[in-house]
């Protein structure tokens, strides 16, 4: 067996979707089987198939003494290929949106009286295997179309890095996958020329407005100079993406401009996909 993912998170984050993605993908998935018996599951199927991909669902219904002893299920299953750890959170306030939209239960409901209680001891209970995860995905704000797209772009083919640009936000909230983040509120802000406001950085009368600004153009330089000169070393240790996300406040312009500009500055060099977080809230 040539390769392995763990897919775990919290509940409500996407688990299902993402297996579902994986299966499309062609890897054999199993879900919800618990820890301790995974080991041996993967050794039966590897002697008995020949699988090259394996995806295996992993959640909070293992038992806790499971989770605890999750570093030595990770070293046996090493024996049987590369292993990745594919971990899926999403912020509180959106979990509760979901389990009140679904109606479904918490895991741990039974155990709890609030399902705030249930997301925090849920959080707890999974930090052995998120401090192991090689891919962190937050899907607060993605469809199960963005969780393809982003389950695409970071499974990329190991050899090469992807730098994945992100635009967002601030009002919105900080991505919680981003490796880097750039802050660009305090470059001069189209949204407050009623003419521009309804254009996003994408548009040519925002980015002329953006290209006259000298601070605009000093942020850029620095930003480009810093990934330009680091790339190299993050795709030397064989990091397989990279998520570099920008920030202004609504995520519509100075962000927007950016990301587009340094894609354009950097695709020649790199595989690059681009994601506008915000896009749905642009007017």
């Amino acid at each position: 067996m040539k390769r392995i993912l763990i897919v775990t998170g919290q509940s409500g984050s996407g688990k299902s979707s993402a297996l579902q993605v994986l299966e499309d993908l062609g890897y054999y998935c199993i879900d919800n089987l618990p820890l301790a018996l995974l080991p041996e599951i993967v050794e039966k199927l590897n002697a008995e198939n020949n699988l090259e991909q394996l995806a295996l669902g992993v959640d909070v219904r293992s038992t806790r003494a499971d989770l605890q002893e999750f570093d030595q299920v990770f070293q046996q299953l090493q024996r049987h290929g590369s292993v990745d750890i594919i971990y899926l959170t999403t912020r509180d306030q959106e979990l509760i949106a979901r389990f009140s939209s679904s109606r479904r239960p918490h895991p741990l409901a039974n155990r709890f009286k609030s399902l705030n209680e249930c997301i925090q001891e849920e959080k707890n209970l999974l930090i052995p295997i998120q401090l192991r995860s090689t891919v962190h995905i937050d899907t607060t704000d993605k469809s199960v179309h963005d969780l393809k797209h982003t389950l695409l772009s970071k499974l990329g083919q190991a050899d090469n890095l992807i730098l994945i640009l992100q635009s967002f936000g601030y009002k919105h909230g900080i991505p919680l996958d981003a490796d880097y983040v750039f802050d660009v509120r305090h470059l001069p802000n189209p949204h407050w020329d009623m003419e521009l406001r309804k254009f996003s950085g994408l548009d040519e009368p925002v980015r002329q407005f953006l290209q006259q600004s000298e601070q605009t153009n000093e942020m850029f330089q620095d930003i480009y100079n810093f990934l330009d000169k680091w790339l190299p070393a993050f795709a030397e240790g064989h990091r397989h993406y990279m998520t570099v996300s920008i920030g202004c406040t609504g995520g519509q312009h100075r962000s927007v401009y950016i990301v587009d500009r340094l894609k354009k500055a950097l695709e020649a060099k790199w595989s690059i996909q681009v994601l506008h977080r915000e896009m749905k809230h642009w007017s």
